[in-house]
């Protein structure tokens, strides 16, 4: 008997087409949408769309030159982390700084972030203990220089780093709905109450002891730097 191939059906190569498609446009899509994100909240977070703005949908788009569709996700996760309220009919208002809250915001933190600075160190690969010691260099410059944008752009990047290198997505969960409200509070107040250097000095150790796999002193690295940081939202509170 002879064996023959069969052949595949024509809905299957348009069923496998159709997924081949979806693939080759889901990558710049979801870049698209992390571009976004990425440069609103800077934009709030340094200032440039202040606390009380109220923003819409298209003019972020022709803000940013970027499609209607990646800004709308974009603007789902910055409402999900307090940086934006979705205001039905009205537009969308950036939130005015609330310190009280921040104190409440830093007494969550303080716990999950120990818990993942921990964790950084004990599991992150060699590739990322480099990003590490990279950031550690990255933020001592940005305390020579006094140059708050580079340190804002290291601090982030150094949040998403410490949150992929932990591996737990539960205290990544909880992280995610605090880091953009602490950078923009710490960046609205720091000029009249902060220490920009000594600041940029408390993550560089944090990013080393991480680096070099120490746990204990990644843990003491944080609580040093976020007394640092309770200390100056309790003298926002007081000037």
């Amino acid at each position: 008997m002879t064996l023959t191939k069969k052949a595949t059906p024509k809905r299957a190569l348009s069923q496998t087409a159709k997924t081949a498609e979806l693939h080759e446009f889901a990558e710049p899509k979801a870049k698209l949408t992390d571009l976004a994100y990425e440069q609103i909240e800077e934009a709030i977070i340094t200032m440039r769309i202040p606390p009380g703005s109220v923003v819409s949908e298209l003019s972020l788009s022709e803000m940013l030159q970027i499609g209607r569709t990646p800004i709308r996700e974009a603007i789902q996760r910055l409402a999900r982390e307090h940086l934006l309220l979705v205001l039905p009919q009205r537009g969308l208002l950036v939130p005015e700084i609330d310190l009280k809250k921040q104190l409440r915001l830093l007494e969550t933190r303080r716990e999950v972030e120990r818990l993942i600075c921990r964790s950084a160190a004990r599991r992150a690969t060699p590739a990322e203990r480099e990003r590490f010691f990279r950031l550690r260099d990255e933020f001592t410059h940005a305390s020579a220089t006094n140059d708050d944008v580079a340190f804002m752009r290291s601090d982030r990047e150094f949040n998403e780093l410490c949150l992929v290198a932990a591996r737990n997505e539960f205290a990544e969960g909880a992280m995610r709905l605090m880091h953009g409200l602490s950078r923009r509070f710490w960046y609205f107040h720091y000029k009249q109450a902060a220490d920009l250097p000594e600041m940029a000095r408390l993550h560089a150790a944090a990013a080393d002891a991480i680096g070099r796999g120490d746990a204990a002193a990644a843990g003491e690295a944080l609580d040093r730097l976020l007394d640092n940081i309770e200390d100056f939202t309790k003298a926002t509170l007081m000037s």
